[in-house]
């Protein structure tokens, strides 16, 4: 119906009444005259008990408001005079394109107040581009009979003084019964039904009535029914946090298996797509990627104004710099100082940034990781036993390595990525969280070592406790040596006035009943080390949570979630600046210059080493091609996953380029981390509805300004030196924690303790049984402890090799699990999709020949293979429902 006021639809509907059961011209007036009412709504209530002047101002907006634009933005004035109380109007919704998904509806019933929020703040919740369906149910003691009309205009309009938000109006449900017949509840029934995703699907593009009734025949089949006595209708129902998705109800091809055709092409697709195709050419990947990624190269900076970007670069660029500054300590340790914390600081900064601006993947966080501080050591003291330049070899390997990832980008070597499975990604990201967790509790039990406490106190015994130093009794010949070479004369010290660092250095002894093994004893120091330990792990978590609780406005809410850690970082370290307790704290390089005065920031390749070594360093220059390459895939591989619903594509081609031009490795747990603290959640959602997980903000700015701002930390020692480390560990602590969710891992493992009636309604738990989910479970289990054992002993040179060895075990897995089974599991491989097609195409033409042998005739459908399909009004108008309209019309 074309309409564009109340008025014109409500003659458009006496007028097709009169076709079918005439009214009369004095019925007809009065169902018009009720049709015309106007509405009252609980805005009116609230502003008549303002003062005058709140009122005026309410006038005065109403007034302005009376003027609309229609669709191609000229004034009306046909609507102008039917502007009533409720007028309030702050502009137009274009109505051009509508998402089915998120048309949100509004009910108004006659003589009735009406039970949805009526302040314009409602407006924010509701999406651009939503419509309303108004629902009006009268009771007159003048009909005999209902009169129920069911409109669809075309276009939506702006209906004045009808729903209580100015939003335009696609579609009406009128109904005017006798007053005896109570038939009230019809129009929240009629609302609900508009509420659902398929009905209201429906009801936009059904032609005649008996589309209607087939949509409401098959809503009834779907609808769960609650009995009167087994629940109470006065409470509160909670909105779920997950809603299923209704696609199966849209699509009437249901396969042998139970499942919707289409949809288990959606599961088993995994992360294959044209981005992981081989082109046949030279760089042919890599100049796709390219081309991909350049159209929203420019939006990847103006989407990250937003407060939430801000949040994660704080709480990120402080969960990098530990980690970075760390490894660099350690690896001075290895080498001697040869690279220490400022090159590992710088390094980190050059290629993050290099990363973030040209990467195709800007999300993905590099940093340091387990194998290459071992392969670093296993590296110098091969030069050292040899004599050779660890500098200038290290520089060749470099070199080799960057060769060799270039060879993989020219050869489309990133479409193996489609090999990279569920099963090897989660025992690769598992570990690496693990790791996270097992070294944060390490690093806080190896504090007691620097600050040990008595377990065997006596407090009557306080007074009495001393600890001193003295000149060692029986000196080691180390201790000997030590002082010759420093030219220390013990006879000449006064030990018992050197303070602990001092008679550290000199290798002197403690000696007293306060005295640890290492020095004096410092309880406090360790226990506030636990406190703000496991402080800063549950503030993180609560504060994070935050948003989901019932206190402060939205958007307070939103803010404390987005900045949890680093609200929880300023916090403790507020509170250990005020008590003055002396904790250990992050230790950053306070001038730009190498560690060493004998070395410069540009390296010789050969340098003094002979010829020969550029040639022999191709080999170990290939197990670090090969840790690169799995480290950056299956990163790639986790953040690209369809469930972080990207927009931009993805860029594996390009992302190995960069890493292996710039030598970088992916740090999955920060890159994780990273993608958490992006989330985007929809703002337009009913009061008490679980908001809409939308996507991620994918932007390059969080990931520029993390490593720019590590670049500057030399400038920034000043601030930087009051974080207490407890305070970063336990922020690796909970990072560790919150990247294993969503991990079905270990939702798997939990099953082993739970029994049956208690499992939680994992999809894969109807369609695998419970056997071959625990055989599954338990074989990717012993790969995650055999990469720990690998990981954590003197053979941690050969990690990448496991690691890729892991998609060769899942590759195995075939012949003990069919490809059903998997496909819930797990992703199939590519061989195996190519198999289920061939699988396919013989149950066609078993089904073809069977269908023949019974004389039934198929008419293949062009662009369609699989069952026909089933006309929904047809079917359904054979149901129950359907059958009883049609037999009281």
């Amino acid at each position: 119906m074309r309409a564009n006021t109340i008025e014109e639809i409500a003659d458009m509907v006496l007028d097709h009444q009169e076709l079918y059961s005439p009214l009369g011209d004095e019925l007809r007036k009065k169902v018009r005259e009720t049709l015309l009412k106007q509405h009252h709504h609980q805005n009116h209530k609230k502003l008549a008990n303002r003062l005058p002047i709140v009122r005026s101002i309410a006038d005065m907006g109403r007034r302005t408001s009376e003027l609309h634009l229609d669709k191609n933005g000229q004034m009306s004035s046909s609507q102008s005079h039917l502007a009533g109380p409720e007028g309030k109007m702050d502009g137009t919704r274009e109505n051009s394109s509508v998402d089915f998904s998120k048309v949100q509806h509004t009910e108004t019933v006659l003589f009735c107040t009406v039970i949805h929020t009526i302040d314009l703040h409602f407006m924010k919740k509701i999406p651009a581009g939503a419509e309303a369906c108004n629902v009006l149910v009268g009771e007159l003691e003048f009909l005999n009979k209902p009169v129920v009309a069911f409109v669809r205009l075309s276009p939506a309009v702006l209906l004045n003084g009808l729903a209580e938000v100015p939003i335009t109006t696609r579609s009406l449900r009128a109904d005017t019964v006798h007053l005896g017949l109570q038939y009230h509840e019809i129009g929240r029934s009629i609302a609900t039904l508009m509420t659902d995703e398929v009905f209201h699907d429906v009801a936009y593009k059904a032609k005649d009535r008996n589309d209607l009734i087939a949509g409401i025949d098959e809503f009834l089949d779907q609808v769960t029914v609650l009995p009167p006595g087994e629940w109470d209708p006065s409470i509160r129902i909670e909105p779920p946090k997950n809603v299923p998705s209704q696609e199966k109800r849209k699509k009437s091809n249901i396969l042998p298996n139970g499942m919707v055709e289409g949809d288990e092409e959606e599961e088993l697709g995994g992360h294959g797509g044209p981005e992981l195709q081989r082109t046949g050419r030279w760089f042919g990947g890599l100049f796709l990627d390219i081309k991909r990624k350049a159209p929203s190269y420019l939006s990847d900076y103006t989407d990250a104004f937003s407060l939430q970007c801000v949040a994660s670069f704080l709480f990120l660029y402080c969960a990098c710099m530990s980690p970075v500054i760390t490894f660099g300590g350690l690896l001075g340790e290895a080498t001697e100082g040869r690279i220490s914390a400022i090159e590992s600081l710088f390094g980190a900064s050059l290629t993050g940034i290099a990363y973030s601006l040209f990467a195709g993947q800007p999300l993905t966080i590099l940093g340091s990781t387990g194998p290459v501080l071992v392969f670093e050591k296993i590296l110098f003291k091969f030069c050292k036993e040899y004599g050779l330049s660890y500098l200038s070899l290290r520089t060749c390997i470099g070199l080799w390595t960057a060769f060799l990832c270039i060879l993989l980008v020219a050869t489309d070597a990133s479409s193996l990525v489609c090999y990279i499975t569920r099963f090897t990604e989660e025992a690769f990201a598992s570990l690496i969280c693990i790791i996270f967790i097992y070294e944060a509790l390490e690093k806080l039990f190896h504090l007691g070592e620097h600050f040990p406490f008595n377990k065997n106190n006596n407090l009557d015994k306080l007074s009495m406790y001393s600890c001193s130093c003295v000149e060692p009794s029986d000196p080691t010949n180390g201790t000997l040596k030590f002082w010759e070479n420093n030219n220390i004369t013990a006879s000449e010290i006064y030990w018992e006035a050197l303070e602990v660092k001092a008679c550290i250095e000199k290798q002197g002894e403690f000696v007293g009943s306060a005295c640890g093994p290492h020095g004096p004893y410092v309880p406090d120091v360790l226990f506030w080390c636990v406190l703000l330990f496991f402080s800063t792990v549950f503030m993180s978590a609560f504060l994070k949570e935050f948003k989901f609780s019932n206190y402060f406005p939205t958007k307070v809410r939103a803010i404390i979630s987005d900045f949890a850690v680093f609200f929880t970082i300023l916090t403790m370290v507020l509170v250990d600046y005020a008590l003055g307790i002396p904790s250990p704290k992050l230790k950053v390089p306070s001038v730009f210059k190498p560690t060493r005065d004998d070395r410069g920031w540009f390296i010789n390749p050969l340098g003094p080493n002979p010829w020969w070594t550029a040639v022999i360093t191709l080999f170990p220059a290939l197990l670090c091609t090969i840790l690169i390459f799995m480290d950056q895939q299956i990163t790639a591989v986790i953040i690209n996953r369809k469930e972080h619903k990207l927009k931009k594509g993805c860029g594996y081609h390009l992302d190995l380029f960069m890493v292996g031009l710039m030598l970088g490795v992916s740090a999955t747990v920060l890159s994780i981390s990273h993608v958490n603290s992006l989330k985007l959640e929809s703002e337009c959602s009913a009061p008490g509805e679980q908001p809409k997980f939308l996507g991620i903000r994918e932007q390059r700015f969080t990931g520029l300004m993390i490593f720019t701002l590590m670049g500057c930390s030399v400038f920034m020692t000043s601030v930087l030196k009051f974080i207490p480390m407890p305070v970063l560990y336990g922020v690796f602590l909970y990072m560790g924690a919150s990247s294993l969710r969503g991990i079905q891992f270990f939702d798997r493992l939990r099953l082993f303790g739970m029994p049956a009636k208690h499992q939680p309604d994992f999809i894969y738990l109807r369609h695998v049984p419970l056997r071959k989910v625990h055989l599954f479970t338990i074989i990717q289990l012993s790969c995650l402890v055999l990469l720990w054992v690998i990981k954590t002993s003197k053979a941690a040179i050969v990690f990448p090799m496991m690691v890729l060895a892991l998609v060769f075990i899942r590759k195995l897995m075939d012949c003990i699990f069919t490809k059903r089974e998997l496909s819930w599991l797990d992703d199939l491989m590519p061989e195996s999709k190519k198999k289920k097609l061939e699988d396919t195409d013989e149950e066609e033409e078993e089904q073809s020949i069977l269908a023949e042998d019974e004389g039934v005739v198929q008419v293949p459908l062009e662009g369609y293979k699989g069952i026909p399909v089933i006309n929904i009004t047809d079917e359904m108008s054979k149901g129950s429902f359907g059958n009883t309209w049609n037999a009281n019309s």
